[in-house]
């Protein structure tokens, strides 16, 4: 693997970097204050064409390599987390499952329209009885007349109350377990289908997050993605694509923490000297970068294979532990370093810290990463059925 970012990649880097500097960083304290999810700052995404990245351009992406789109969300998520999260969900979880299992009509009907912002997608999945055991959902989808009824809820869904379309998951065939769970694209404005927000959340408080409800909500044989009892497999396929994008996050915040970690080290004087002098304060830097740039090489080793079309699942469940973990680490370090300041909003550390949390939790939560890690060393199965 050619560690070396080519002339292209630098320039989508150095672009990502400008954009985030320029329109997400200056918007992020106060929507985060607010809990204000950013509709301006979504269409400016679109406009950009990072809802979508990996997408190919003949759905409206830009065609992009996964290292490139690494790049591109690592500096969205040293911006702001909750904006990388619409860019994570929009585009891993949702536009890279309609490419990779949707019907041509599927796609040239829904990815434009994605990758452009003019719709948001969600990905409905977990439910409140059902997070880490993916297989064991209850919403249930009965054959109807040329469709089918979908009842049921979902929770902990982002983007969930302004999503246009929802990839929802329900068993179709209890009898098969998860070979039954079938995957439907729902209209969200279809009679029976609702949301409710979800606030007071520790971190991503910019980010919308909604408890789905489903009753009786019809939809047409064309709704349903892939085949019927691919729910399983799609999920699995989109939460590799998904995790590759928390990673790259990840990445950012831990970047972002020692930024400013250091130019606030060189600010701050304390005994008449400036905190960057004390070994302790370099040992807290230094410990954050050695954090980071592991991370980041893990990420790229999980792009590069993925680049290639080859199997990445375990090496992306270790670049989506190490980088979440790695967060949180750099994000206490990072606070330890500002000291009072950092626990006030006036750094960013403080929502670094919060908005690294919840990265250890969703997209399947360390211990699930290293159930994975663990069945890949030793072949025993401990977490996904045969």
């Amino acid at each position: 693997m050619n560690l070396d970012l080519t002339d292209e990649q630098r320039l989508i880097r150095e672009t990502a970097r400008d954009f985030s500097d320029k329109e997400i960083v200056p918007r992020a304290r106060e929507n985060d204050r607010n809990e204000s999810f950013d509709l301006e700052l979504v269409k400016r995404l679109g406009e950009m064409g990072y809802l979508g990245a990996p997408v190919a351009e003949q759905y409206g992406g830009r065609g992009l390599d996964y290292i490139s789109y690494g790049l591109v969300v690592e500096e969205i998520g040293r911006a702001d987390s909750s904006a990388r999260t619409v860019v994570s969900v929009q585009t891993s979880l949702v536009a890279g499952s309609i490419e990779q299992w949707g019907s041509e009509d599927q796609k040239q009907e829904l990815l434009p329209k994605l990758c452009s912002a003019e719709w948001l997608g969600c990905f409905a999945l977990t439910e409140p009885g059902t997070g880490s055991d993916a297989a064991s959902v209850s919403t249930r989808a009965k054959k109807a007349n040329g469709g089918w009824v979908i009842s049921g809820s979902k929770m902990f869904i982002s983007l969930g109350s302004h999503a246009r379309i929802a990839l929802v998951f329900a068993q179709t065939d209890p009898e098969k377990k998860h070979r039954g769970i079938t995957c439907f694209v729902v209209p969200t404005d279809s009679d029976g289908f609702s949301s409710q927000g979800i606030h007071g959340k520790l971190g991503l408080r910019a980010s919308d997050t909604a408890e789905l409800s489903l009753d009786e909500v019809k939809v047409s044989d064309d709704a349903v993605l892939g085949e019927l009892g691919d729910g399983f497999k799609i999920a699995m396929s989109a939460l590799d694509r998904g995790r590759y994008s928390v990673a790259a996050g990840c990445v950012g915040i831990a970047q972002g923490c020692v930024n400013e970690s250091v130019k606030y080290a060189k600010e701050r004087q304390q005994f008449n000297r400036p905190i960057a002098s004390f070994q302790l304060v370099q040992e807290l830097i230094a410990d954050m970068i050695v954090d980071a740039d592991a991370a980041r090489l893990l990420v790229w080793r999980a792009g590069h294979l993925k680049d290639q079309g080859r199997p990445n699942t375990l090496e992306t469940s270790i670049a989506k532990y190490y980088s979440t973990e790695a967060a949180v680490r750099c994000a206490n370090a990072a606070i330890q370093v500002h000291g009072g300041y950092g626990y006030i909003d006036e750094y960013p550390v403080e929502r670094y810290m919060r908005d690294a949390r919840v990265t250890t939790l969703y997209e399947g939560t360390s211990q699930i990463q290293k159930l994975i890690i663990g069945r890949h060393a030793t072949g025993i199965n401990a977490l996904i059925p045969e």
